[in-house]
């Protein structure tokens, strides 16, 4: 990570934000990553969102316009390996038509290791101590989050592949149930329910 050394070279990020126009992004960074009244964000959440920010400006560069859920398949796309080769070179040729040279916009993606150098090194950012209860109720709403967002990508998926004829286009219905299971006596939570009480009970209900 030579790019983003001290010594007055600026980080990799704030070049990336100056070459996009993203420059608002390195106040949205701080805020997301430190949880100023909101939710926390990770690192590795925020070098996507990030990246996409990226590949939405290079779009609309070009001259195309998109919409967040399609920026969205198109990251993923682009950058997941469990995306078949077929779809991900369909998707590049449709971009480089549009004039968005892919690999310049991938060159400019950033890790979390990244956005963790620019905003503990240029903004100074570090994150506050956490309550236990606070922590608990972050790290449930983080899987709610995730899971409704495994929601609408798999919604635009099917919708997506139903538009192409790749499969029966129907109204098709998503449901994203995060549920454990104990390994020790088999009770069956929904993960709310879980944290919420402190977890399984069974060890107290063995004991007597």
């Amino acid at each position: 990570m030579t790019d983003d050394s001290s010594g007055g070279r600026r980080t990799k990020v704030e070049r990336v934000m100056d070459r996009y126009d993203l420059e608002e992004w390195g106040e949205r960074l701080e805020a997301e990553w430190v949880g100023d009244g909101t939710e926390r964000t990770s690192l590795r959440d925020l070098a996507t969102e990030f990246n996409q920010a990226v590949l939405r400006a290079a779009v609309r560069e070009a001259g195309s316009s998109v919409l967040d859920t399609d920026i969205d398949s198109l990251y993923r796309t682009l950058t997941d390996d469990d995306v078949s080769r077929s779809d991900a070179v369909r998707k590049r040729r449709e971009l480089e038509r549009s004039g968005v040279d892919i690999d310049d916009v991938r060159s400019d993606f950033v890790t979390h290791q990244t956005i963790y150098t620019y905003l503990t090194n240029v903004r100074d950012a570090s994150l506050p101590e956490e309550d236990p209860e606070d922590r608990i109720e972050r790290k449930k709403e983080t899987v709610q989050r995730l899971a409704g967002r495994t929601q609408v990508i798999t919604e635009s998926t099917l919708e997506e592949l139903g538009n192409a004829g790749e499969i029966t286009d129907r109204e098709y219905e998503v449901f994203v149930d995060v549920r454990t299971i104990c390994g020790n006596c088999g009770a069956d939570y929904p993960i709310a329910e879980l944290l919420d009480q402190g977890g399984c009970d069974c060890e107290t209900a063995d004991a007597e």
